[in-house]
């Protein structure tokens, strides 16, 4: 099972999918990267460097295991180059019609043996898997953020999953150090079902002017004892996922605390996107990866 899980890929290189390549690179996976941009790859691979440079500093790596996870750890434009995978994990935008397009494309050019895992965060695996060309072989893995530090992954199967792909990812989760805990294929599974609203619900008393960001989230912080607050988690995840995860999760359940308040939108037309674009609900210096 996951004993014969010897190369990773990961399909998308934003914040998930730069923080889930660690996570399988430390592992001591062979891992490719594969993103149509070569910009994103460079920004992933520095900020990956970086965060690496920060776990030695903090005496969590050696430099001897930083120069073995970074030979281990490659990026590539060409998604032929995902080919030699075992695993796949997508991690690219919350849209439907996007995750079909690029699983059935690995579906043309990966071994039939090979699983498919989504990181999504709200869609039906099912659903996703519909698109794959292998619904038996598609799983879901969620992945928290920062996935090279929360070590919580939900694992879902799809209506057509087999017993044995959802076994063998099962396995290869905890291969990566990862702790998983199985969910059906239900909108948001566990976390969003919870922290979609929430983030939501901490963005109107922002658009209301009933408290401050930091003030939110140090009462949060503080009261709750959540190592970070709701705005600053949303300025990592970017203002643009959240309003993809969040529509999503609105779509599947008409809850109302799902839906994105106005103040989103706005954002995402002034370019606050969060840490990314240097502003978000706070201003930033850098774009460093979150922790080290």
């Amino acid at each position: 099972m996951a004993a014969e899980i010897k190369t990773v890929g990961v399909a998308g290189v934003g914040t998930m999918g730069a923080g889930i390549a660690i996570v399988a690179a430390r592992a001591g996976f062979r891992t490719v990267v594969y993103d149509t941009r070569q910009d994103a790859l460079d920004r992933a691979r520095r900020q990956t460097e970086g965060f690496l440079a920060k776990s030695v500093e903090r005496k969590k790596l050696t430099q001897p295991q930083v120069d073995r996870i970074l030979g281990d750890l490659s990026g590539t434009t060409r998604i032929g180059e995902l080919a030699a995978c075992d695993i796949v994990i997508e991690a690219v935008f919350e849209d439907l019609k996007v995750k079909h397009a690029l699983l059935g494309e690995l579906n043309r050019i990966c071994p039939p043996h090979a699983l498919f895992a989504s990181n999504t965060s709200t869609l039906s695996i099912t659903e996703i898997a519909a698109g794959s060309g292998r619904d038996e072989r598609v799983v879901g893995m969620h992945f928290c953020l920062p996935a090279q530090l929360m070590k919580l992954v939900e694992m879902s199967p799809g209506i057509r999953t087999s017993e044995d792909a959802f076994r063998a990812a099962w396995e290869f989760c905890r291969a990566l150090g990862q702790v998983p805990v199985r969910t059906q294929d239900s909108p948001g599974f566990i976390l969003n079902y919870f922290l979609v609203p929430f983030n939501n619900d901490a963005i109107r008393l922002v658009e209301a002017g009933v408290a401050a960001p930091a003030d939110i989230d140090r009462a949060v912080k503080s009261g709750l004892g959540y190592p970070m607050g709701p705005l600053e988690l949303l300025d990592l995840v970017g203002l643009d996922t959240h309003l993809l995860v969040a529509e999503a999760l609105y779509a599947s359940t008409r809850e109302p605390r799902a839906a994105v308040p106005a103040l989103v939108r706005r954002m995402i037309a002034a370019g606050h996107l969060g840490r990314k674009t240097g502003r978000g609900f706070y201003s930033y210096q850098g774009s460093a990866m979150f922790g080290g």
